[in-house]
């Protein structure tokens, strides 16, 4: 099941509303919490900023009409945040884990300060967290259960491991251990669980079976839909959109790319985005001898106007609890080429919106890739197949109903 005292799933196993409900939503405020930025580009970040944006476009008699309001640590504290925050550089270059432990406690007790001013002042309401500390300070905080807090769970398997896989927490060190711990108190206590995808959902339930008591749905996230403008010109050949890290797997695209290049074919691969692992690739990218294929355009803030001057989308990340990259490119009409690996699978299908290639054999993947490349009707009708799919599946229109007739509706649970 994906879904658990609420309502049933449709026939992709996502969440909707129960039959009969007319669509209104209660006039209740709702609270977006999160330990981040107001502003930033993670995936995070698009899903609650795609949000707030739909409650302001939509009518009184929802959450909107009600009063929608975000709370970060920068809601808070003024001055007092820059040492504060600040001291966490000074920590990672003695301690990667202690500049974490410090980060995250010192995040949580400014949000939890903007909450309490928030929710002393404030009736009945709804506090949407994005992480579990974000859920912890509400749950602190809270004047009784007409507070509810419901937890959106973004990451994959559990934060310690996010953090770990960026190789600034040992795993199964003391941060860590804290990390799993704070999870497996918060979790099961919350009013209600949003999962990204399934796989997101069995990732947690695996190691944390107790969250299964918690009213559950399966909520795609989504963006908003646009017209891309047709690009002068010819197209480019590749495009991906990700974080430089080790999860991201960019140093396959790279090996594939080289693949390409053992049959005789020039392949070019456009990257957008920056992190820790780029001067790696870059070297990487000389070793293989595809430097002049690559070009790094690192963060930019027009990608998605940049993505129809491409011919697919290709990814390699090994690790998602969903891919906001592949909705965005699938809104441009790119065919995906990625790898069956979590719930990415639940994004596209093989055969019709793109590709799936290994991950573990860069020759092969390079005979999957130049097969889309090469047959340009199969290519134009997975990019048609792939807006077509953004648009039944991925836009607010479609989702954020569903997401708000469950954040909204699920009771209060008994304490």
């Amino acid at each position: 099941m994906d879904l658990t005292g609420t309502s049933p799933a449709d026939e992709r196993g996502r969440y909707r509303p129960a039959d009969g409900a007319d669509g209104a939503l209660p006039r209740v405020p709702l609270v977006v919490a999160t330990t981040l930025r107001p502003e930033g580009i993670t995936g995070v970040h698009t899903h609650f900023t795609q949000l707030l944006a739909h409650l302001a476009g939509t009518a009184t008699g929802t959450a909107a009409g009600a009063g929608a309001t975000l709370l970060t640590p920068f809601s808070w504290g003024g001055p007092l945040r820059v040492p504060v925050f600040g001291a966490r550089f000074a920590l990672d270059r003695v301690s990667p884990a202690a500049g974490v432990a410090w980060y995250r406690a010192g995040h949580e007790a400014f949000l939890r300060r903007a909450l309490r001013r928030y929710l002393r002042s404030h009736g009945d309401c709804v506090v949407y967290a994005q992480c579990p500390l974000s859920a912890r300070a509400a749950l602190r905080e809270r004047l009784g259960p007409h507070q509810r807090v419901v937890l959106a769970v973004h990451f994959r398997v559990s934060q310690a491991d996010e953090w770990a896989d960026k190789g600034l927490v040992p795993r199964d060190g003391r941060v860590f251990r804290g990390i799993r711990d704070l999870e497996r108190a918060v979790l099961p206590r919350v009013d209600g669980l949003v999962y990204v995808s399934r796989w997101a959902r069995e990732a947690v339930l695996d190691w944390l079976p107790e969250a299964a008591a918690v009213p559950s749905a399966v909520v795609d996230n989504f963006v908003t839909p646009y017209e891309p403008a047709t690009p002068p010109g010819p197209l480019a050949d590749l495009v991906t959109v990700g974080n430089l890290e080790t999860v991201k797997n960019h140093r396959y695209l790279l090996e594939v790319l080289a693949a390409a290049g053992a049959r005789g074919r020039r392949v070019t691969l456009d990257v957008y985005g920056e992190g820790p692992e780029r001067a790696d690739l870059e070297r990487r990218a000389r070793q293989l001898g595809v430097a002049d294929l690559v070009r790094w355009h690192g963060f930019r803030r027009d990608v998605r106007d940049r993505l129809p001057g491409y011919r697919l989308y290709v990814h390699a990340s090994y690790s998602e609890s969903s891919s906001l990259a592949i909705m965005e490119a699938m809104a441009a009409g790119l065919p995906v080429v990625a790898g069956d690996t979590g719930p990415l699978t639940e994004l596209f299908d093989d055969g019709v919106e793109g590709r799936l290639w290994p991950l573990d054999d860069a020759a092969a993947a390079a005979g999957v890739l130049l097969g889309l490349l090469d047959d340009e009707p199969a290519r134009e009708r997975a990019a048609q197949a792939a807006r077509h799919r953004f648009a039944r599946d991925f836009t607010a229109a479609a989702v954020a109903p569903r997401l708000l007739d469950f954040v909204l509706g699920v009771p209060a649970r008994g304490r």
